[in-house]
């Protein structure tokens, strides 16, 4: 059934359905040149840009990209070892050591589905036990997603490429955010309420592999709408947070967002490439820029 999701979904982005809309132009207050702001999906192939209409014109006209982070910092031997420091537990902690036996037996049945190996393996524990409880369920959410995309490069996706098409055209690039500062965001909760998560997760995996079919369905679909009703859906699901998690994770970040990008627009036409989830909702980017006065125009060619 989710192979089927998926590959109804491709075929539909590939037909290039009528009501799908990822990028926008955004133009007036003043702006000399329009600028444009594209949705991502963090794991969508490189390859998918060519999907997008209107991509690779918006790409060719513009001065520079941004997207959350620079991603050649983010990829530099600092940024990744920032990176991965943040995703680790503090010295003398593992993960094992924060779950009861019970819970890692239940984490250890949903590693063999997704893997085929849980923490008894000496080699899988090495890797993940000192993982925080954060980036363990990252990690089961890549691999989720890797056992129905055939030839997924976790080295070869969508935002990065757009950065790196742009300084191959000796175009400007940029990222609203430090790696620090969204390492902090997606890893730095605290360990109890990281547990909590996790284990929320791992009961209720089969509802979790079926969110992420159905994102990945919407987005390659690019269909905003779809994407916006399961973020609603997720928020009223078993494993909700709490309205500071959705304000951590996407309102406070848009509104910094669209503080800046006057600024950046007025310097230079840009392309902002962005997480799909951030630009939809009445928090959502797109929103807030009709607010400040901006004209948000749908690119359909």
């Amino acid at each position: 059934m989710r192979k089927g999701i998926l590959a109804l979904a491709v075929f539909v982005a590939a037909a290039c359905c009528a009501q799908g809309q990822l990028l926008y132009r955004i133009d007036g207050n003043g702006l000399k040149a329009p600028s444009y702001i594209v949705g991502t999906y963090h794991l969508a192939p490189a390859t998918f840009a060519d999907s997008i209409p209107g991509l690779r014109a918006a790409l060719g006209a513009v001065e520079q990209v941004y997207g959350e982070v620079d991603m050649q910092s983010a990829m530099s031997a600092e940024g990744m070892e920032k990176a991965q420091k943040a995703q680790m537990l503090p010295e003398e902690v593992t993960l094992s050591s924060l779950l009861s036996a019970e819970q890692m037996d239940r984490l250890n049945a949903v590693m063999r589905e997704v893997m085929g190996l849980d923490m008894s393996n000496a080699a899988v524990a090495a890797q993940m036990d000192k993982l925080s409880p954060a980036a363990l369920s990252a990690t089961l959410t890549m691999l989720m997603y890797m056992k129905n995309m055939a030839g997924f490069n976790p080295m070869n996706l969508l935002d990065g490429y757009l950065q790196q098409e742009a300084q191959k055209q000796g175009k400007g690039v940029g990222g609203f955010e430090s790696v620090d500062f969204q390492a902090d965001v997606l890893y730095g909760a605290p360990l109890d309420k990281q547990v909590k998560d996790l284990m929320c997760m791992v009961d209720n995996f089969s509802d979790a592999m079926d969110m992420v079919d159905f994102i990945t369905a919407a987005y390659f679909s690019q269909d905003l709408e779809q994407i916006e009703e399961m973020l609603d859906e997720e928020q009223e699901g078993a494993c909700s947070g709490d309205p500071a998690d959705e304000d951590r994770l996407l309102g406070d970040r848009n509104a910094a967002w669209v503080r800046a990008m006057p600024a950046i627009m007025e310097r230079k036409a840009t392309l902002f490439a962005v997480g799909a989830a951030h630009l939809v909702g009445e928090n959502g980017v797109l929103k807030m820029l009709e607010t400040k006065g901006y004209s948000v125009e749908g690119v359909r060619k």
